[in-house]
């Protein structure tokens, strides 16, 4: 546990050393998510994220997904459905988003210092309103979840945003971010479960300086 730990801080250390040399920004982050046991095998899955920005005047994204899942084996699920992304700036509308969103899931990756690695492979296809082409990504994921008294649970979690193309709207192909969380989780009941923290968002400029968001970040979850 303590190696954890001294590899969180030493991991934060270098984000804020990158942080000089990058404009900031500070955010929060409100999430509620449900998923829904439809049969053994089928999942429905629904999420609502509310986002705020100093730098944008409040108010700058309501990110909702609808996804259908399906149980191939054991802690894997194939899912596939659909991302509405209306974005603002100062409460007001800028842009419109759709995404095409396609992931598979592996909730139990293996066991580590009597933790959980879980991860994810997501693909999804973007469409905006007023602008042409599809913008094609990939989103790895990966979680590290481990007891630390009770049902507390403390999570490291790393996800890469890979562009695979360029549009008008995706600049660059490559690299363009990456989000690292570190968080409290607690179940609240048996099917509820909250949890708040810490992420920092790095996202790579090309020509210009990086751009880093600190994120207070709360979210529920709910398991019907």
């Amino acid at each position: 546990m303590h190696r954890f730990l001294v590899t969180a801080a030493i991991l934060l250390a270098g984000v804020s050393s990158a942080a000089d040399a990058a404009h900031s920004d500070n955010q929060i982050w409100t999430i509620g998510a449900a998923t829904f046991k439809l049969s053994p095998k089928w999942r429905l899955s629904q999420d609502i994220w509310v986002r705020f920005s100093d730098n944008k005047n409040g108010l700058y994204e309501i990110e909702t997904n609808t996804l259908l899942g399906y149980v191939i084996a054991k802690d894997v699920a194939v899912w596939a459905g659909y991302t509405h992304d209306p974005q603002y700036a100062g409460g007001h509308p800028t842009v419109m988003e759709h995404r095409a969103r396609e992931q598979m899931t592996f909730d139990n990756l293996g066991k580590i210092a009597g933790g959980n690695l879980s991860g994810r492979m997501r693909a999804e296809e973007r469409w905006r309103d007023n602008a042409s082409g599809t913008g094609w990504r990939l989103r790895p994921y990966l979680k590290y979840s481990v007891p630390i008294g009770g049902k507390l649970s403390l999570n490291f979690s790393n996800e890469t945003f890979v562009d695979l193309n360029t549009t008008a709207f995706q600049k660059k192909s490559g690299i363009d971010r990456m989000r690292n969380l570190i968080s409290l989780s607690l179940p609240i009941s048996k099917k509820l479960t909250g949890e708040a923290g810490y992420m920092n968002q790095y996202i790579f400029v090309r020509g210009g300086s990086d751009e880093i968001d600190h994120i207070a970040y709360f979210a529920a979850s709910v398991s019907l």
